[in-house]
């Protein structure tokens, strides 16, 4: 059926927590989203960068996810990646939506800060991203992704709660593997649950007679200041002290439930290599200074281990159009993720933040849709995008000063209705072209959803 009335058009480009919250919250207004994901299923790094340990978690947020994009407004295009199936300027410029949201989260890691290091990926050098795809899928009929061995003695680089996600990876995979060796099979969800001493004291052994040397973490900086719990930047002297005692409380139990080993104040400065084979770290201690870990001269020690781990943190793919400052993006307005030359173009959640949390990703969606809703559209004072609509009518037929105080009242205008149907026309024969025919919820039962254990 025709478009009969004036209506805004919003792009949202990732699907997940950041992106979901968004369209649900324009098509709320009103406002037509089109919804373009890089992947069959919408759930980012809930599906593919949160263990799959994290069973209720994932369901919970899979449905808010499903909630959000299966509701009046929300078309969904899968299999779409801005960038490599529709170019981004274009996007922009030539599509015709008012507006276009970012929210494709961050997918590429931060590479390893030793010059050489990535010559041996996948030759003793794994990143965090990978990894943890890896074992999220690996279990799963028909896998055909990359392939890794969690290894006894890896060591994994980094600090935050990512990386201890990787060291209980590397901690489970490889007390599971001692134990099948005995003739045991353990279940990954118990060993996560329960932790590494209950299930070996139950099976009548200690982690010392396993045999394993555990995995290592190598931190820049003191075990108060890892990333475990977020601490206001204005935390007078008593709350920091209340705050770093409770990082260290959080990183002592995850050491003593997964009996890994962590390495503080140390950076990596050098490579260990055999062959074609990364084999280990040079590391030199460091001493923090002013929050920042500072090389201590002539302190240098070398730490061999079969595998590492670059955990470090994520960063945006690179994307035709958008210039980068280094590993990120060049916001012109990073508050609101604006990019220079793109005045339509707002940015969101973790593509944004860098925290792969889904409750920062979700409070960063609320405010900058929020001001894309009221600023930047005119939608203000809880006016829906009918009521509009109306104002651009009246906008119309009145004189010169009535116009301007109608645009003081508006926002952008609205897309006329032949230019709706045309573009939508378009969002038909994209959806088409990858198969997506139905509606959201058919196309997640015919993509067949993960298995959340």
């Amino acid at each position: 059926m025709p478009t009969s009335t004036p209506k805004y058009v919003v792009a949202v480009v990732g699907g997940a927590t950041a992106g979901a919250e968004a369209a649900a919250m324009l098509a709320e207004r009103g406002v037509l989203v089109v919804v373009f994901e890089q992947n069959a299923r919408p759930y980012g790094k809930i599906e593919d960068g949160l263990p799959r340990w994290h069973v209720k978690l994932r369901r919970k947020e899979y449905e808010t996810i499903n909630d959000k994009l299966s509701r009046p407004g929300v078309h969904f295009v899968p299999c779409t990646k801005i960038g490599r199936d529709i170019d981004f300027p274009a996007l922009v410029s030539e599509w015709g939506f008012t507006a276009v949201l970012l929210a494709h989260g961050a997918w590429r890691d931060r590479p390893l800060p030793v010059a050489g290091g990535d010559a041996y990926l996948d030759k003793g050098l794994v990143y965090q991203n990978p990894f943890i795809y890896w074992f999220n899928h690996y279990t799963e009929r028909g896998y055909d992704g990359p392939q890794y061995e969690a290894v006894d003695g890896a060591i994994v680089v980094g600090g935050g709660l990512a990386s201890i996600d990787v060291l209980k990876v590397l901690q489970i995979e490889t007390v599971r593997a001692a134990l099948a060796e005995r003739g045991i099979d353990e279940e990954m969800l118990r060993i996560e649950q329960e932790g590494v001493p209950a299930v070996l004291d139950e099976h009548g052994f200690s982690w010392d007679e396993l045999g394993l040397r555990g995995a290592t973490l190598v931190y820049r900086r003191r075990i108060e200041d890892m990333p475990l719990a977020d601490m206001p930047e204005d935390a007078d002297d008593a709350r920091r002290h209340k705050f770093e005692t409770t990082r260290r409380r959080i990183l002592e139990k995850a050491m003593q439930k997964y009996c890994f080993n962590v390495r503080a104040q140390r950076m990596p400065v050098g490579l260990l290599t055999d062959g074609d084979r990364l084999v280990g770290l040079r590391l030199q201690r460091t001493r923090v200074e002013g929050g920042q870990a500072v090389p201590v001269d002539g302190a240098f020690e070398e730490l061999r281990a079969p595998l590492v781990v670059s955990s470090i943190g994520s960063v945006p793919e690179p994307m035709e159009g958008v210039e980068q400052d280094g590993h990120l993006y060049r916001w012109a307005d990073p508050d609101l993720g604006r990019l220079g030359g793109y005045e339509s173009v707002f940015s969101t959640g973790n593509v944004v933040t860098g925290k792969g949390n889904i409750v920062a990703s979700r409070k960063h969606s609320v405010r900058v849709t929020t001001h894309v809703i009221e600023q930047y559209l005119g939608l203000g004072n809880g006016r829906h995008e009918g009521e509009e609509a109306l104002l651009a009518g009246a906008a119309a037929d009145a004189d010169d000063a009535g116009k301007a105080l109608m645009a003081s009242l508006r926002g952008r205008p609205p897309l006329k209705p032949e230019a709706v149907d045309a573009l939508l026309a378009r969002i038909h024969a994209r959806s088409e072209a990858v198969g997506y025919t139905s509606s959201y919820r058919e196309w997640l039962a015919h993509v067949t959803p993960p298995d959340l254990a």
